[in-house]
This record gives structure tokens, sequence and C-alpha cells, in this order.
């Protein structure tokens, strides 16, 4: 299960850090977030010991999804600044050996970009074929009973031509025909255009959406749909998304990026683990890194947790990297799912697994979900659905950096509210506390790249109470063994017969050096990393 550390990839090697550039620091004053604001704070992301930048997309966009809907694939929006503050911020993340990966949003665009303006004026138009039309349905109504993942139908009808356009997500966010080969060369051709730049790699966006059905089937009611789901959970997506051919489309995107060095490709995949570990590709030619979100979608309950990693693991190919997530711009924080003292361990849990971990900014503060008032709503599946509680809007506050007025991020009104307790949980009071929630993940952060065992060792599991996580790691003669009590409950672990070691990390205290053997005693919350 573990591999050599001296053949890993800065990729399998290092964590990364998502930036969400709204929210993240505001460099002139607008409210809002900016290029020049991230490489205004990189010093802080080297202190903390991450190793890759990923940013959300920075595109020119009508902003209908606050970037997802691109209408300039090759160019930065006023907003965050310009393509020399774009060069300016590759070469600030090279110069602190830092990596940089895009978002890329393939399988949509928006409806103001160039090549849909095109599509729609006319059904004979050369780039017609670019999206997916269709004629309406014998009664005038949508091609079939798709569902847009932001409420109601995922059809539009355009006057003008008589037909309906797809759109998985908002009507200003068309999809493309993956279909087409133009297409495809197209958005090649915007990879190759960042990469030739030096950018070390892409999430992509809904990966697993960017080839439907050819034969726009019905999708299948869903018998498990409870009042509790999002309304398009009625069905089951079995003919708008996950189709066989999206394989061979994301082969062509890895064979791209394998003609450049040390490139990764991370794919945004909702999927089961059977369909999820797909993405790797038969010849692990695909994604390195489809995301694995099940830290973020499971109830937070040790024997799940542990079960649900070793199915994981028993379902990787051969040679694939595995990787988690707790948390990112579209799902309820950890410290606000799990609580503050279970959010350290979820800490522990992503920085002691295997494979490579992904950290939502502000994270590593312990920032929690932000109430946000009817009348400061900005996020659109809010707005389409309310009182559904979709919207993603509290999980997109501005970083919290100090006590100031605006939270150091911004001298105007930021672009959504500030969490009431920024003055408290910022990065300026919380890297002066030794025992603060930043400086907990700094250690774990800085013990993970350190011990190869940890990042590069094998996993195995160890059988534990009902609250109780359990597993060594280990690699290249040293081995760790990590204990995590889920449960705010004292619970306890029975050690084989002369097995002892030192514990070297506890989520409750800075000075942990004791002597265990025998029975370890887990106090409620904590978490021990102990060398053995």
């Amino acid at each position: 299960m573990g591999e050599a550390s001296d053949k890993l990839l800065w990729w399998q090697k290092g964590t990364i850090y998502q930036v969400y550039p709204r929210s993240f620091m505001d460099s002139n004053g607008d409210g809002v977030g900016d290029l020049q604001g991230i490489i205004s704070r990189l010093d802080y992301l080297e202190w903390l010991g991450v190793s890759a930048v990923w940013v959300s997309p920075i595109y020119p966009s009508p902003m209908a999804d606050f970037g997802y809907d691109i209408s300039d694939y090759t160019a930065i929006h006023p907003m965050f600044g310009s393509m020399d503050d774009f060069d300016e911020l590759l070469a600030e993340v090279h110069r602190r050996n830092l990596k940089l990966i895009l978002d890329l949003v393939p399988n949509h665009t928006s409806s103001e970009h160039p090549w849909f303006k095109e599509s729609r004026s006319s059904r004979n138009n050369p780039k017609r074929d670019w999206y997916l039309w269709q004629d309406p349905a014998p009664d005038g109504g949508p091609p079939n009973n798709w569902l847009s993942t932001f409420g109601g139908s995922a059809w539009e009808k355009d006057e003008q031509t008589g037909q309906y356009y797809y759109h998985a997500y908002l009507k200003e966010q068309p999809d493309l025909n993956w279909r087409n080969p133009e297409v495809q060369e197209a958005m090649l051709d915007v990879m190759r255009f960042w990469l030739d730049k030096g950018v070390d790699g892409f999430r992509v966006d809904v990966m697993w959406h960017m080839i439907k059905d050819e034969q726009y089937r019905n999708n299948p009611t869903n018998p498990d749909y409870t009042p509790d789901m999002p309304p398009f959970k009625k069905q089951i997506a079995a003919y708008s998304v996950d189709q066989p051919e999206v394989h061979q489309v994301v082969t062509k995107m890895r064979h791209l990026l394998d003609q450049y060095e040390e490139r990764v490709m991370i794919g945004e995949i909702y999927l089961s683990v059977d369909k999820l570990v797909t993405y790797y590709g038969n010849e692990n030619d695909e994604a390195h890194l489809p995301f694995n979100f099940q830290l973020i979608s499971l109830p937070w309950e040790a024997r799940q947790i542990a079960r649900a990693i070793d199915q994981y693991e028993g379902a990787l190919p051969a040679n694939a990297w595995p990787n988690w997530v707790l948390g990112n711009h579209d799902k309820p924080r950890i410290a606000s799912r799990v609580g503050k003292p279970q959010a350290r361990i979820a800490a522990m849990l992503l920085l002691t697994l295997r494979g490579t971990p992904t950290l939502y900014y502000g994270d590593e503060l312990g920032m929690q979900d932000v109430f946000i008032p009817a009348g400061q709503v900005q996020d659109p599946w809010e707005k389409n659905e309310p009182g559904l509680g979709l919207g993603r809007d509290p999980v997109r506050t501005p970083m919290q950096w100090n006590a100031a007025d605006g939270a150091g991020f911004t001298t105007a009104t930021p672009w959504l509210p500030l969490s009431a307790n920024y003055k408290e949980d910022n990065v300026e009071v919380e890297q002066q506390d030794s025992s603060s929630f930043l400086n907990f993940y700094r250690r774990l952060i800085a013990l993970r790249q350190a011990e190869p065992a940890l990042y590069a060792g094998r996993y195995i599991p160890l059988p534990a109470g009902q609250s109780v996580i359990a597993y060594f790691r280990e690699a290249e003669g040293k081995r760790f063994l990590i204990v995590l009590n889920l449960s705010h409950s004292p619970a306890s672990l029975t050690l084989k017969e002369g097995m002892e070691g030192e514990v070297v990390l506890s989520s409750l205290s800075t000075e942990e050096k004791r002597k265990v053997k025998g029975e370890i005693s887990l106090r409620g919350d904590e978490g021990l990393i102990i060398g053995v």
C-alpha cells in the first residue's frame, strides 16, 4: 500500500490549499478579493506549510454563478486584476517553491461566451453543434425530463430558433457538446494556453458531467427521494452524467498534461466510490486525483468512516494515488458540521491518511458557516430555491486575517458578511497562541511533510471501539499509530502486548511527550499521533 517516498511527485507528497479568490484578500478596497490580494498573503501560505495553491475561477464572467460561468477562458476578470497580475502571482508562487493549480470549467460556458452567442444565432451556424440543442417534445415542452441542479428543468427554449438548449446548472451556463471534436480541440487549446504559461495543473469542474446520453433518454425517478433532498435528486441521473464515453475525453485531457513535466489533473466527481475510482483510468491514464469527498458526505461516525477508508483503499486501482477532502466552496464547513473540538480530530484524520489532502481556506482557523441575512444572499442556487438551505454563501465568507474592521480582508464593505467571531478567530490572534487551531494545523502539516511514513507510508487499519478510529502508517522503518476519538466522551484502545510508544502530537495539548503502553486512554475529542 505504500511507495518509496523518493519516487513520489510533488502532488503526492504535498498538501493542497484551496483559495476562493473573491474571499481571500482584497488589495484595492472594493470589498472583493483579487490576485494582488493573494500575492500579498503567499508568505502566510508558505508559513502554514502547504505545497500548492488551487485558485477557484478568475476568468472573465458575468458572475451569474460567481465565475463558474466563463465568457473567456484565456483572460483574467478585471475584478481580480490583469494578466500581468496573474503572471506575477504565478512567479511569486513558484519563487516560494509552491505550485499553482487553476480551476478549469470545461462542461459549460457562460451564455455570454462568443461560442454560445454564435451557436444560438441560427440553426445552421458552424458552432450550433458546439452546444446541446434539441427540438421541443411533441407537446412543445422540453425535449426530456432532465432537471437542473439549481432547480427546474435543465432545458431552456430559445425563441429565435425554436429549439431548447441544455444547462445542467443555470440557464446562463449552457453545456458544451463534448461529443464534438471541435469542442474537444478548443478546450485542449485552453489547457495548453495555461500550461505553456507554467501553471502546475487543473482542478476540473464537474468532470463526470461532460458527456450526456446520445439518445437523450428520460432519467428514471428516484424511489429513495425524500423532501429534505434538493429537488434535482427526484431523479437518478442515469443519462445526464457519468456516461461511458466521458472516460475517452478525460484520457485526451490527461495525454495533453503528460506532455508537460509533473502537472496534475484533479477531477470534481460526486459519485459512489466504485464509480469514482474508474476516473483514474484503466491504465492510470485519466485523472491523477478524482476528488474523494467521503469525509464531506459521510456522517461523523467512527465505524462508518473507518469502513469507508478501508473500502476506498480496497477499491483503488493498481498504482492509483488516493486523496481526501474535508471542505470546499460548495459544502458546509467542517467546524460547523462536527463542532470545533471534533474539527481538530478531522484535521488529524485528513493529514494522516494515505494520499493527498486538500484544505479549504479558513478551515485552518476553525472558521464556521456564517449566517447570511435574506437581503444579503448572493448565491443563485439559494435565490432559485429559497428556504431549502442550499445556499453556499455561508462557506464563502471572507478570510479572517485580523481583528480590524473588515477582518483585515478589506477596507470596504465585504461582498459577504463577516463571521461574528472574527475578532477572536483570525490569523493574527491565532499565530500568537501556541494552542490555537491554526498552530495545531501548522504542526500537523509540518509533521506530515517531515515523515515519509505519513505522506507515503502503508495504511494498516487497527480494530477499535465504537467511537474510535485507529490505524498505523509506516514507511522506511518508521511507524506511527494514529488513534482518534470521534466522541465527546473518554475512550480507550488496548495495544498488543509489548507495544509501546510516545505521543508525538495530541489534538488537546501542545506539550505531549507522554509514553503509552498496554492501554491508551483518550479524553473526549482527543486524537493522538504516536511514534511506535
